[in-house]
């Protein structure tokens, strides 16, 4: 295979997206430095002066996939956390997620996210429980995953915040929850052939949110 040239944040980019390509087809015994050095087109030893141990490799592969899933889930595109009001909010302020119009701009945000990972995006899921199930079986790796994730979850938990909830948190833990097994059906189990449509996770979320917010 014919190398490239590449410099700095680049090359990074390159590493760790060939990791996470070979994290999808072949699994985490695929991984090596080695054959991220074959899939990247890099000289042998790249991805070795990268990320010399394979912790390291590790780690750099879950802080590119936290960096590829905040692009395809776009937390921006949520109502933030605030104090606007509903539909009469000053021009530029997003809805107040505790109000019946913001609250479905929360619902339909969140189904607007999830449905594109699952249809765009379903290699990262994979690469996602690739990382998960190694993590348990490595602790540094755990505390370096699950500190990468509080990215997603603390959002979570000021939105809650806002539209209302008494228990954040658990709410938050609640939506997360549904979310990862909802995920995990269409990417890797019994409904991988019938991923839900927008609608239908609008749907979903509506009877999700509502209920435990009880509007």
């Amino acid at each position: 295979m014919a190398t490239r040239t590449t410099t700095g944040s680049a090359r990074a980019d390159l590493i760790t997206d060939a990791a996470l390509d070979l994290l999808a087809e072949r699994g985490m015994r695929g991984l090596t430095h080695r054959a991220v050095d074959e899939r990247a087109g890099l000289p042998q030893g790249s991805t070795s002066n990268y990320a010399r141990t394979r912790q390291s490799l590790l780690e750099a592969a879950v802080r590119r996939l936290a960096e590829r899933e905040a692009r395809v889930l776009a937390p921006g595109e949520l109502p933030a956390p605030g104090p606007a009001a509903g539909p009469s909010a000053p021009h530029g302020r997003a809805p107040d997620p505790s109000a019946p119009h913001g609250q479905d701009a929360l619902i339909a945000g969140l189904a607007l996210a999830l449905h594109r990972y699952l249809t765009r995006h379903p290699e990262l899921l994979v690469c996602r429980y690739e990382l998960a199930l190694e993590a348990t079986r490595r602790p540094e790796l755990r505390a370096f995953f699950d500190a990468t994730g509080r990215q997603f979850r603390e959002p979570l938990v000021a939105l809650m915040t806002a539209a209302g909830s008494p228990e954040p948190e658990r709410h938050a833990l609640s939506l997360v929850a549904w979310c990862e097994g909802l995920m995990f059906s269409c990417a890797a189990g019994s409904y991988s052939r019938s991923v839900p449509s927008e609608a239908e996770l609008r749907t979903g979320f509506g009877e999700l949110l509502r209920g435990m917010l009880g509007r």
